[in-house]
């Protein structure tokens, strides 16, 4: 959804697309609906479906990508819009599927969403304003109370943290040393 959204040229045959795939994931829950000859709708059935999730769960992650194809450069409801049906569905259907739901995975899964999105977007202000609004949501996460099996998610709120307190127009680099020994540090620690 994310390539799709990088791509389009046109909000609207972006937004076809990824109504398509909203469409095709909430039809992997129809009884006896064959699987289509796409690589990622049969590894979606094969590893998430069998695992519990629903089609329609997981299709509805297609909002937040939509959410920024309504304006030529997001504007600050678009971008929240982005983090609560990007990032929170996200963060808690991963969760599940570790096998705990924590309160506060939603608060995180929307900071990772706008950590992410403020490297992304064209201007410095929108930019900022996702960081700064990532780094609010992500001020409450405790990840210290996490049980061990979400260390993925929450290595993922370390360096979304991390990734916030950057100023707005530096870059993030994604296998840098430093961002690389946080990451072991994390997984040693679990802090």
């Amino acid at each position: 959804m994310a390539q799709i959204v990088a791509a389009a040229r046109e909000p609207a045959i972006g937004a076809m697309r990824l109504l398509w795939w909203r469409d095709a994931l909430v039809r992997l829950d129809s009884a006896g609906a064959a699987v289509p000859a796409e690589p990622l709708l049969a590894a979606v059935a094969d590893r998430l479906m069998t695992a519990g999730l629903s089609g329609e769960e997981l299709s509805a992650i297609e909002e937040g990508w939509a959410a920024l194809l309504e304006e030529e450069e997001p504007g600050e409801a678009q971008i929240i819009a982005h983090a609560e049906h990007r990032g929170a569905p996200l963060f808690a259907l991963a969760a599940r599927l570790l096998g705990s739901v924590p309160g506060d995975i939603g608060h995180a899964g929307e900071g990772w969403a706008l950590a992410d999105l403020g490297h992304r977007l064209s201007t410095s202000a929108a930019r900022g304003f996702a960081r700064s609004l990532a780094a609010e949501r992500l001020a409450n996460v405790d990840i210290a109370r996490w049980p061990a099996a979400l260390r993925p998610l929450g290595l993922l709120v370390v360096l979304a943290r991390r990734d916030t307190a950057m100023p707005a127009d530096s870059l993030r680099r994604q296998g840098s040393p430093r961002r690389l020994l946080r990451a072991l540090a994390y997984r040693l620690s679990g802090r």
